[in-house]
């Protein structure tokens, strides 16, 4: 039973001490000590934070509206792509969630998923709203959604889920 303890002390000075480390050495220390607990630098949202702000990050590049308005057969189609636009932001946003899967405190890891999530949403809301807008004063069509808005919108969504559920069900260490 002592042994028990003593295991659990020697977890707890060793994961208190790589907390007041600074810099690249804090970093190693935290995942040294991690070892014996799992997590070190990473948290339960961890792996859902980077795959949604790489899922942010490879939206930005590709293409989020078609655009086709000519009524020939053969119709020319316009791509906008996401660095044409709101794009930029998604992508910076999104290099913030990546970096929140890294930081081991509660309120800034909820804080780097819950406001690239909201924020993305936000850009993904407005512009289907453009979209369907401007599908009504023109063909039915003519303005499609591409890849990257349906990519920003899939990061959106698992960014504010993760966000959620790191609030409700955070491990008391």
């Amino acid at each position: 039973m002592q042994v028990a303890t003593r295991e659990a002390s020697d977890v707890m000075t060793t994961t208190a001490a790589a907390v007041e480390q600074k810099g690249l050495a804090g970093v190693f220390a935290r995942l040294r000590a991690g070892k014996n607990h799992g997590w070190g630098v990473f948290h339960p949202g961890s792996w859902p934070m980077m795959i949604g702000g790489m899922m942010m990050i490879v939206s930005a590049f590709l293409p989020w509206i078609y655009v086709t308005l000519t009524q020939e057969l053969v119709g020319e189609t316009f791509v906008l792509r996401g660095t044409d636009g709101p794009g930029v932001l998604t992508l910076s946003v999104g290099c913030l969630a990546f970096a929140g899967a890294f930081v081991p405190r509660r309120k800034l890891a909820i804080a780097h998923a819950a406001v690239p999530g909201g924020l993305v949403a936000g850009i993904c809301l407005l512009q289907t709203w453009n979209l369907l807008s401007a599908n009504m004063q023109t063909q039915w069509g003519s303005f499609l959604p591409g890849m990257g808005l349906v990519l920003a919108a899939g990061g959106a969504v698992l960014l504010l889920k993760v966000s959620w559920t790191m609030y409700k069900n955070w491990p008391v260490a």
